[in-house]
């Protein structure tokens, strides 16, 4: 049973840094596509950054530029790098993957979330 967990998070001043990871268990699927989401309260669920088998990334307009995935295929953790937060970017993070799609198909698998604090 392919299971994603996501340790960390945390609480960081505007400005600041984070870096989240995402262990992936039993998952050996190609191709692939492993992203990063975010849920604030009351929003819905949004994509923030994705990353394919062929090492393909991409992300959305309001993290482009400070945030980075990338993954470690040896130890399969995908790491999301968060530079220049700002309190918009609250929210409970989610990594995601999919089932022999690229990053165009569904994401069948979650994480549990982990939760990201920015206060200014």
């Amino acid at each position: 049973q392919v299971q994603l967990v996501e340790p960390g998070g945390g609480s960081v001043q505007s400005g600041g840094s984070l870096r989240l990871c995402c262990a992936a268990s039993n998952y050996t699927y190609n191709p692939y596509c492993f992203g990063w989401f975010r849920q604030a309260p009351g929003k819905e669920r949004e994509r923030v950054a994705c990353i394919d088998s062929d090492g393909d990334t991409s992300y959305e307009d309001y993290v482009k530029g400070r945030f980075t995935i990338s993954q470690d295929n040896a130890k399969n953790t995908l790491y999301l790098q968060m530079n220049s937060l700002k309190p918009e970017d609250t929210a409970m993070y989610y990594c995601a993957a999919t089932l022999y799609e690229y990053c165009s198909g569904s994401f069948l698998y979650w994480g549990q979330g982990t939760q990201v604090t920015v206060s200014s």
